[in-house]
């Protein structure tokens, strides 16, 4: 490795450089049977039926109260698959390192995805580093398969008019955090980011109804909403009061402007599930990590067919669309 412990054009030749850069961070943190035998693909084995998503992380800044690109790359994956009922097995991971990269941030974002992966269950099978020009920045590529259950359908397209929305904790905790460490505003707020897996593995195995998952993240449960009852052709209805809001991020979007229905998050999800399971959905969910708060929120209907609202604290009807433009600040 190089003296001034920072990446080179060198780490991306595919030599010696490269060979020390892949054996000194990367291999004792991701180190299983099937990564250690270095081929060019690995064999894994496999089910009848896999859930497979493919994602492609960059956030500023790499290290934030709560996470860091590493955790956040196995939490985005993960979760993605566990949308679909799938049990998450198998990780790739393409680090795209920018020359100038501190060797020692390298390493905290490697293990940290390596401890995250370990948290989830699942395995690193497959690799690759490239090294570009650029200022000292990484962007994280990653694949996932999950394996899914033959009776488990769970889709987009599937919410229905009686359901019960449940949402599994406080809304924008991710976007305030992000945006808290970029402008020095001192407070305690910390980003949501986690996998999922208990959560809805247990929903699951206690034969929870479930219809629909979705994982809150970009665009935030507004744009969610909105786009899952365009999907099933249903109506999502909400109400104001019963939105779980942390109080610090709450006077955060205050004092910036901000709207948490609209604001990112990395570690809740939206559940619709049959009304009969509701209350046990939601206590299922609270006593699982990382969903203490969760909540009921509202309703499915059929009044409007593809809208989705919300119901304010003085009787009116907020419309909810989904977000356009760019959020800002970017948070990923």
């Amino acid at each position: 490795m190089n003296q001034k412990g920072k990446i080179t054009m060198a780490h991306g030749s595919g030599g010696r450089a490269t060979n020390e850069l892949i054996k000194e961070i990367f291999a004792d943190e991701f180190s299983n049977p099937v990564l250690d035998a270095m081929e060019d693909a690995a064999v894994v084995s496999g089910s009848k039926n896999i859930a497979f998503t493919t994602d492609s992380f960059v956030v500023d800044p790499l290290e934030f109260p709560g996470g860091d690109i590493g955790r956040l790359s196995v939490c985005g994956t993960v979760n993605d698959l566990l949308m679909r009922g799938a049990t998450p097995k198998y990780l790739t991971c393409g680090f795209v390192l920018q020359e100038g990269l501190e060797l020692s941030v390298l390493r905290r974002i490697v293990h940290s995805f390596a401890e995250t992966a370990r948290e989830a269950g699942v395995a690193v099978v497959a690799g690759d580093t490239k090294v570009v020009e650029g200022t000292g920045g990484l962007i994280i590529n990653t694949a996932g398969v999950g394996f899914l259950p033959e009776d488990v359908s769970i889709s987009a397209a599937n919410c229905r008019p009686g359901d019960a929305i449940i949402v599994s904790g406080d809304l924008g905790d991710h976007h305030a955090a992000i945006l808290s460490h970029r402008m020095n505003i001192n407070n305690s707020i910390v980003s949501d980011c986690a996998p999922l897996c208990e959560m809805v593995q247990s929903l699951i195995s206690e034969g929870i109804r479930v219809h629909c998952l979705r994982d809150v993240t970009r665009g935030g449960l507004g744009t969610v909403l909105k786009e899952l009852a365009e999907s099933s052709g249903v109506t999502m209805a909400v109400e104001e009061g019963l939105l779980p809001v942390n109080a610090q991020v709450r006077d955060f979007c205050g004092l910036m402007g901000l709207d948490p229905l609209y604001m990112g998050n990395e570690g809740k999800l939206v559940a619709f599930v049959a009304e009969e399971d509701a209350k046990r959905a939601c206590e299922i969910i609270s006593n699982c990590a990382y969903g203490k708060q969760a909540a009921v929120i509202g309703s499915v209907t059929d009044e409007m067919p593809g809208s989705a609202y919300v119901k304010t604290s003085i009787g009116g009807k907020r419309v909810l669309d989904v977000l356009f433009g760019e959020g800002l600040p970017r948070i990923c």
